[in-house]
């Protein structure tokens, strides 16, 4: 079996040598032995830019009878940039419609995921991110019968109990001359360095072995 993933920089493979950035798809198959995992996420891209690059068509060829196409965007679908935006209800949904076909049409399995959560603290309160987006996922996910994983709630809950502070390991919160390649330092609470990337990539598998679309590894 193979993995498909598309997505964002959340879930891109990154040089380790030119980042500290990891995303949680170039480490899923570390949880999945059993499958192969071809990781087609890309930085910047929403359902909108990453469908006009032709990015979804590069993997017709690909795409076997049986394999897992994973799809995960928000993050850039709410960027206003008209490139990029989307509209939750409508353009986005349309878009997460177009992936699906795709898939389906190869005899394929499209599976949504909800996004990982943003690191937003206020007054000691996780914030809620992503707005209505990860909410018409769901309901398309429901109307189209396509399975659903909740990344973005096994991704709050892990935020949240590992606290403010201990959460900026999750993300790109890179100290004064911690290293080299960020001089200046680096705050960044939505992408991930090793430690989130190492969290989320195991609520993924998690919850495509319980879903059944993947069988238990070992």
């Amino acid at each position: 079996m193979n993995i498909f993933i598309c997505g964002d920089s959340t879930a891109q493979t990154y040089d380790p040598q030119q980042t500290l950035m990891v995303g949680w798809g170039q480490l899923l198959g570390d949880h999945l032995p059993g499958v192969t995992v071809r990781n087609h996420a890309k930085a910047g891209r929403s359902t909108k830019s990453f469908l006009a690059e032709g990015r979804l068509q590069a993997l017709d060829g690909e795409l076997a009878p049986g394999d897992l196409v994973l799809i995960q965007f928000a993050h850039n679908d709410e960027n206003e940039k008209p490139e990029r935006h989307t509209e939750p209800w409508t353009t986005y949904t349309d878009n997460l419609t177009e992936f699906i076909r795709f898939a389906r049409e190869r005899g394929a399995v499209p599976v949504l995921l909800t996004p990982i959560c943003m690191r937003v603290w206020q007054n000691g309160v996780l914030q809620e991110t992503h707005g209505e987006y990860k909410d018409a996922m769901a309901a398309l996910a429901q109307k189209l019968n396509v399975p659903l994983l909740d990344i973005y709630g096994d991704s709050f809950r892990l935020v949240a109990e590992a606290g403010e502070e201990g959460s900026k390991a999750f993300f790109m919160h890179v100290a004064l001359g911690e290293d080299p390649r960020y001089p200046e330092g680096l705050t960044d609470n939505a992408h991930t360095r090793r430690a989130g990337a190492e969290r989320f990539a195991a609520c993924v598998a998690r919850q495509l072995i319980c879903a059944g679309l993947v069988p238990p590894q070992g």
